[in-house]
């Protein structure tokens, strides 16, 4: 049983007894009999005709009005997927036309876990009553697991796919699989040939290129054969300049492609976002965008409004040459994507009336559409603390991270940030040869250095530090590499600050009224052996507050 399960079954028992809608109704009124105005209906509204999400999209089209959708990706902890749900709750009162959620294969994505994609697109479709589209990958798989994931999310009722082709594992190399799925094309067929019309598929565009591709349009030549397999629509990778997806669109109808083709808009929330985005093969960040952030790079706030900016500018050029349908990388973050959805007027105001006091097949639900008796329940939230700490979760991954916020952890593992490892560049900075333990720290040495290696290499990263060093480090250099070389392996530290302002180049962070005060502290590998001198040197100074722990978390 999920969390989610737990949390919502004591809530049902409770309540069940005493507050149920057709507790106290005349024995002989029959139970499909509903309400209005106080006066009762003998007949039940018919339960609404499905219509698809391309029937949807495509009647936009027609009757030239403007949606947007909006993407999610699975949080690594419970808390932060039970805290998803609320945006669900919330960012769906704005009514989007769809809603996505992505399928991470580390994660065990088609699991009951309360943190796996599967689960996730089962809360948004049938609790939270979304249009739903799920994310499914295809590389590594045979066609029986596939078989197994399509099955299962069609027994929840999941009734629109985004097929993709996924990325091998990383470090390692894509590799031809015999009779097995090596693109997405593969995956569209062989949805297409087993499930008939029952799905809609969306395919991924790539208005640069994809990166694995050997010319742009080659790429293009790769889409229309997912089109010609059955997709139905297409969503498209990042971009910031309109004429960039604008000449994409042009290129596709050139060669034949005529379905529906949804711009990917990212909105910027954060610094290491943008240098993410820069690491991506072929995809263009203009220099402007890049100076302005290095101005603010030290605001969270002042990024994240330098970003609503740049994105509703985007969508307006967009929408000035025609677009009507915007698709949002939420990073599972609300705040920007609303205020930009806001300005834009994308943002749906109305509240429809509610046939029942609960949430019913109006919208989506697969399951139980003719229910018109529930247990009543009422959810108090202490609003005062809600209004505090609103805004906490929007910079999950800053100083003052929140694991348990929904976005917590979305840069490593979010597939629109996924850059290959180069295995070269690893070995010529890291070394291909390991002659004694020497050569373990002369590479740490020269790392927090920054003096090149022994093969005149200069070391830019480490796996836990992809960003290379932060500036307040110039500050302990000469200590770390001294460390460092005699076999004590830094991997985190921090100078002290007393008082410095926030403005400054060096320590400074947030905004530019405030002052920094921090502790200096340090983090370190250390040989087993080396410990019982540690643990003696450290009794001379019993103001310092130390831990150990071994690899079993001892």
């Amino acid at each position: 049983m999920s969390q989610i399960d737990t949390t919502i079954s004591p809530i049902i028992e409770n309540f069940q007894s005493k507050f149920m809608v057709d507790s106290n109704l005349p024995p002989t009124m029959p139970r499909n009999m509903s309400f209005h105005n106080g006066l009762t209906d003998p007949v039940s509204p018919p339960s609404p005709v499905y219509e698809s999400l391309i029937e949807k999209i495509n009647k936009k089209i027609e009757d030239k009005e403007t949606w947007f959708s909006l993407e999610f990706f699975p949080p690594k902890t419970v808390n932060g997927a039970s805290n998803l749900i609320s945006k669900f709750e919330f960012l769906g009162s704005g009514k989007p036309l769809f809603c996505d959620i992505t399928w991470h294969p580390a994660g065990d994505p088609a699991s009951d876990k309360p943190t796996s994609s599967m689960k996730i697109a089962n809360v948004m479709h049938n609790y939270c009553l979304l249009e739903t589209m799920l994310h499914i990958t295809c590389y590594g798989q045979t066609k029986e697991s596939m078989k197994q994931y399509l099955d299962k999310a069609k027994s929840i009722g999941i009734r629109n796919l985004l097929a993709l082709r996924g990325d091998p594992a990383v470090g390692t190399e894509w590799q031809y699989q015999e009779n097995g799925f090596n693109y997405a094309t593969d995956l569209v067929k062989f949805i297409r040939e087993n499930y008939g019309d029952y799905f809609v598929i969306c395919v991924a565009g790539y208005p640069h290129g994809h990166p694995d591709s050997n010319s742009y349009e080659e790429d293009l030549m790769h889409l229309k054969e997912k089109v010609d397999a059955g997709a139905d629509f297409i969503i498209t990778q990042l971009f910031f300049k309109a004429e960039t997806f604008l000449k994409y669109v042009d290129d596709c109808r050139r060669i034949g492609i005529a379905c529906p083709i949804i711009p990917g808009i990212l909105p910027i929330q954060s610094y290491d976002s943008l240098r993410h985005i820069c690491k991506l093969s072929k995809l263009e960040v203009p220099q402007n965008i890049v100076n302005a952030m290095e101005k603010i790079k030290g605001n969270d706030e002042a990024i994240r409004i330098y970003g609503i900016e740049q994105a509703v500018k985007l969508c307006k050029d967009l929408m000035q040459a025609g677009v009507l349908g915007v698709h949002f990388y939420t990073l599972n973050r609300d705040v920007a994507v609303t205020e930009i959805l806001r300005i834009l007027e994308l943002w749906n105001k109305d509240t429809e009336p509610r046939r029942l006091p609960w949430k019913s097949k109006q919208l989506c639900s697969y399951s139980r559409p003719d229910e018109d008796v529930r247990p009543i329940f009422w959810s108090i939230r202490p609003k005062s603390y809600v209004c505090r700490t609103s805004d906490w979760d929007q910079f999950p991954n800053g100083r003052w991270g929140n694991s348990s916020a929904p976005s917590f952890g979305d840069l490593k593992d979010y597939h629109i940030f996924y850059s290959k490892i180069n295995t070269k560049d690893c070995l010529a900075q890291w070394g291909s040869e390991l002659n004694d333990e020497t050569d373990v720290w002369n590479v740490f040495a020269s790392f927090v250095s920054g003096r090149p290696n022994k093969n005149g290499v200069k070391i830019t990263s480490f796996p836990w530090c992809e960003e290379g060093l932060a500036s307040e480090t110039s500050l302990l250099t000469d200590e770390l590499e001294r460390l460092n070389t005699q076999g004590i392996l830094t991997i985190n530290s921090q100078p002290s600050v007393n008082g410095a302002p926030s403005s400054d180049p060096v320590v400074g962070w947030g905004s530019s009224d405030g002052y920094v005060y921090q502790k200096a502290y340090l983090e370190f590998f250390i040989s087993k052996s080396f410990l019982p001198f540690l643990v003696q040197s450290l009794e001379k100074y019993p103001r310092v507050i130390y831990h150990i722990i071994n690899r079993s978390v001892r």
